[in-house]
């Protein structure tokens, strides 16, 4: 079965994010906006048990954090995905570091950039227009970061929580 794990933002910036996705991300409906600790992975059932325990003691050991968003960028020309850009803060980096070691694969495929994706699959002419209208519009988001989610993939392509794991709790 394919798992993720993600930071799922408050409300308000879930509400701003799907504000753009509504319009410009194909896959608005297969998961809330996030921020992408590990991308897609395979574990087999028998294998999740330690994959949980091994998510507990992360989660212990962080403290909550906050993150900062105040602009929007684009992953192009790889891609014509725009986001919300997620200031790259120790503490992030950190914790996506510990995915990313030990019984977890290191399964990145591009250097890390906390994002939530608000456009994707763009036409060029399209993404143009988009982005060099969102690029002068000014965004300024606070959060505070205390938990993050193991998802797993449904048949249909979408994403759930399987389990939500909250920093510093045993």
């Amino acid at each position: 079965m394919n798992y993720g794990i993600a930071i799922f933002p408050s409300k308000p910036i879930q509400d701003q994010a799907n504000a753009f996705r509504k319009r410009y991300d194909p896959h608005y409906s297969w998961i809330p906006p996030h921020i992408t600790l590990k991308e897609t992975f395979e574990a087999e059932d028998h294998n999740l048990d330690g994959l949980i325990t091994e998510l507990k003691s992360i989660a212990n050991a962080v403290e909550p954090f906050r993150i900062n968003i105040d602009k929007v960028r684009s992953f192009a020309p790889i891609t014509n995905a725009i986001y919300f850009k997620v200031e790259p803060i120790q503490a992030l980096l950190d914790l996506h570091e510990r995915m990313h070691t030990g019984i977890f694969e290191d399964n990145n495929k591009h250097p890390y950039v906390p994002h939530i994706t608000i456009a994707q699959d763009l036409l060029d002419d399209e993404y143009s227009d988009i982005f060099g209208r969102l690029e002068m519009e000014e965004f300024h988001f606070e959060d505070e970061v205390d938990r993050f989610q193991l998802l797993y993939q449904l048949d249909d392509g979408s994403w759930t929580v399987y389990e939500t794991f909250v920093f510093g709790k045993e």
